[in-house]
């Protein structure tokens, strides 16, 4: 696609090069026709490959005319993958982000009264970056600001009609936040926000329930819903067999043998139209129903007559519902009285919002894998007695991979995530093979041409919605588990957000990933031993990087506890020495470490490799360990046999949870005539192995015993 152009032809000698030349293009797009230099906007679109992503467009014209020049040649170099020595290639995406940062420079330099980029030295480049520390935003904004301004220098070899002659790095590097910020460049620290919570507790409990029990309400409704509004009118009347006059009766019997009210009209159609209290009755939706004209129920002499007649017997109602059984509940009631009908869109996003909301969060996808989730992407693993293993989901990997399409990648998947694809296969229509496409019940949905993926900043509305919606229900009803504010706003969800919280939540669990509560450590096993995308998904190093966090703010508890930290065990010893090597670093610097990026770069220097757990602390040592003999760095926890492993050491709060596991083991066997033979053999030994575990280290078991007396 061009465009009108800002230059003669022929004024550049780059004017009829094609800026996507080196970029593959997807299946559709003709080379010939897409963008050329000499065009005032370049289309991008051409180069995109993921479906969630829409037209993309770098626009020159809102870019001051000094600069335009200058910033094509830039941005051609950019696309064409003609960069100066050690410059990495950027994605288009990147470079559309890019282009925004650049413009911000140049619109500065503009209201500064620049005419040419060469002529700003150090004190311009200053102002520019206290401009950039005032604004209120993240580092990585700030950061990418910077390295923005800066590519106007490192690419002047590229730029031959005006670049920058003074390199901004030297100012960026003596600003007071220049090692934070080479750190940040160094480490590359997850910046994105986790969900406080506080805001994540009740998000995904109400996105359960949605999808869980809500959901075969909504999608009868919705097709329901569809039925009525793509019936077609018939020639002459004769549906069936049977007259208007004869419909219309019919359905007005439904509602008498229901005793339910006509459907009304809704306040803010009262208000706008003048309608006679008589007739308040939403006769359009009765038509819908009969399959009429509304204009025919409205006739004098019989249509009208009978409907006046039933809204004396049974009155109007305060809107139009869908005629569809409410069957989910919430605390044994159901949970809602009907389905407004002029709310089924709202209905379905917030359904489709739930089943972003599971996934996103249950898989630790991103979000153009998400996007690119198709029919039958959902596969399950059985064992031989036919009892469900784990849940598969199969979508495209993007991410760090050099096809611009993406690679297949599979990730395993709770039984709650498995129920929201099934839930979004039945939302959607069987001709729809992408499950976050436009839902038929949406506005914006196309009946006759193509439907892709949401874009993300459509998912982002619609999570929005589902935070409204959830408050709005519970303000309705009395109920106190409402999303909360956060600092006295509303909370931002983002799709980034998802999979971030994931990691932190799976690290954050008592004793890390498997000695946490059940639903993460059974979930974090799955995605830690099956989970199969491609290592550039970075979703292991995302969850290590916060159990190393984790970790770090438990031995730093441990450290400055006024008590003592004693341990027990057969690793105790050495357990002490590095507790107390770790104090000394801790001390040396003077303070108890509070910040979460300083406590991330003291582990990485300073990581005593002590793994607190629920029952067991791990002082880990490669050439003791009996849970894995590979080189990988730390203990596997889902092979940890504490009863043998010599890298056990034993807190206070690790022998409460063997004495609390014995009790039961203990209460058991105390009834032991009920129970099988070899059951009770099988609880006798394990009771064995624990008692002279604990003994051996110094817990006594006579607690357990008392209590079961």
């Amino acid at each position: 696609m061009t465009t009108a152009t800002a230059l003669a032809p022929g004024s550049h000698p780059l004017d009829d090069e094609l800026v996507l030349a080196n970029r593959p293009l997807v299946a559709w797009a003709d080379v010939d026709s897409t963008s050329r230099f000499r065009d005032d906007i370049w289309d991008l679109s051409p180069a995109l490959h993921m479906l969630h992503n829409r037209s993309l467009k770098l626009n020159f014209t809102v870019l001051p005319d000094q600069f335009r020049l200058p910033a094509k040649e830039l941005f051609f170099a950019l696309l064409r993958n003609d960069h100066p020595y050690g410059q990495p290639e950027l994605a288009i995406l990147t470079v559309h982000r890019r282009f925004g940062r650049v413009k911000d420079f140049l619109i500065w330099a503009a209201e500064r009264g620049t005419q040419q980029l060469s002529t700003l030295g150090q004190e311009d480049i200053e102002a520019y970056d206290a401009r950039i520390g005032s604004h209120r935003a993240d580092a990585t904004v700030r950061s990418g600001k910077r390295t923005a301004a800066r590519s106007l220098w490192l690419y002047r070899t590229k730029l031959t009609s005006d670049a920058l002659t003074y390199d901004p790095q030297i100012v960026f590097d003596a600003t007071p936040t220049a090692a934070n910020q080479a750190a940040q460049r160094g480490g590359r620290e997850n910046a994105t926000d986790r969900i406080p919570e506080e805001v994540l507790v009740p998000l995904v409990t109400w996105a359960l329930r949605w999808v869980e029990d809500f959901s075969p309400d909504i999608l009868r409704a919705q097709q329901d819903w569809q039925t009525i509004r793509t019936r077609t009118l018939p020639r002459g009347g004769i549906v069936d067999g049977t007259t208007p006059l004869e419909r219309l009766t019919a359905v007005l019997d439904t509602y008498r043998a229901a005793r339910r009210p006509l459907p009304g009209l809704t306040a803010q159609v009262l208000q706008m139209h003048d309608h006679a209290p008589e007739l308040a009755v939403n006769i359009k939706h009765i038509a819908r129903q009969a399959q009429i004209h509304h204009t025919t129920a409205r006739k004098e002499g019989g249509y009208v007559e009978l409907i006046k007649a039933v809204v004396d017997e049974l009155g109007v109602g305060d809107t139009a519902y869908v005629d569809t059984e409410i069957r989910g509940t919430l605390d044994g009631k159901p949970w809602v009285d009907g389905l407004h009908w002029d709310r089924v869109e709202t209905y379905v996003r917030v359904l489709h919002a739930a089943c972003y909301i599971v996934i996103a969060y249950f898989s630790g996808m991103r979000d153009s894998e998400v996007k690119h989730m198709k029919r039958g992407c959902l596969s399950v693993w059985r064992d031989e007695q036919g009892h469900t293993v784990r849940y598969r989901i199969t979508s495209q990997a993007f991410k760090g991979e050099d096809p611009p399409e993406g690679v297949e990648a599979t990730w395993v998947v709770s039984a709650a995530a498995a129920k929201a694809v099934e839930v979004l296969e039945a939302l959607q229509p069987l001709d729809q093979p992408y499950l976050f496409a436009i839902p038929p019940a949406s506005r914006h949905y196309s009946r006759g041409g193509p439907n892709s993926a949401q874009t993300s900043s459509t998912t982002v509305q619609q999570l929005t919605l589902f935070m409204k919606w959830v408050n709005t229900y519970c303000a309705e009803n009395g109920r106190s588990d409402v999303i909360p504010q956060v600092n006295g706003r509303t909370w931002k969800l983002d799709t980034r957000q998802f999979r971030r919280t994931l990691a932190w939540s799976i690290a954050r669990q008592p004793g890390g990933s498997i000695a946490g509560a059940i639903q993460y450590r059974h979930h974090s096993v799955q995605m830690f031993e099956g989970y199969a995308g491609t290592s550039a998904s970075g979703f292991r190093p995302e969850v290590e990087a916060e159990m190393a966090i984790a970790r770090g703010e438990k031995l730093r508890d441990i450290i400055h506890s006024p008590t003592s930290h004693k341990l027990t065990g057969p690793a105790a010893q050495e357990a002490e020495a590095r507790l107390t090597s770790l104090e000394s670093e801790v001390q040396f610097q003077g303070k108890i470490i509070t910040d979460r990026k300083r406590l991330a770069r003291f582990m990485q220097r300073n990581d005593p490799h002590i793994y607190p757990g629920e029952f067991v602390t791990c002082v880990y040592n490669p050439d003791r360990a009996l849970c894995r003999r590979d080189d990988s760095d730390g203990p596997s926890l889902p092979g940890c046999q504490p009863l043998k492993c010599r890298n056990v050491a034993l807190t206070s709060e690790n022998a409460d949870a063997f004495l609390t596991w014995l009790q039961p083991l203990e209460r058991a066997l105390a009834k032991g005539a009920i129970l099988a033979p070899y059951v009770r053999d099988r609880m006798e030994l394990r009771r064995a192995e624990l008692t002279d575990f604990l003994e051996a280290n110094d817990i006594p078991t006579n607690t357990a015993k008392e209590t079961v007396r």
